[in-house]
């Protein structure tokens, strides 16, 4: 993750979230964006880095991030993950 870029996330609360971004993915019709990053969280035995996946808005010119609900979108986000893990 060296080559990662420090992104700051401004919460709704006001506080600032420091995260790496990982990836920035885009939809086949190109109307969805999605910002793909970790808070070096880490999870398990096996110590697994946690990935977090929002989706990107853009309201009245400024990027938002939400919560992706949709189960048609989540399988649509997996399509595109699954894309470049086996490009490399």
């Amino acid at each position: 993750m060296s080559d990662s870029k420090d992104v700051e996330i401004v919460m709704p609360d006001g506080s600032i979230d420091k995260v790496k971004l990982v990836t920035y993915l885009l939809s086949d019709d190109g109307l969805r964006q999605y910002m793909v990053y970790t808070k070096s969280d880490f999870y398990g035995v096996e110590d697994d880095r946690v990935i977090y996946i929002s989706k990107m808005n853009n309201e009245a010119n400024v990027m938002n991030l939400s919560e992706i609900t949709d189960d048609t979108e989540w399988a649509e986000v997996q399509k595109l993950l699954r894309r470049i893990a086996n490009s490399q």
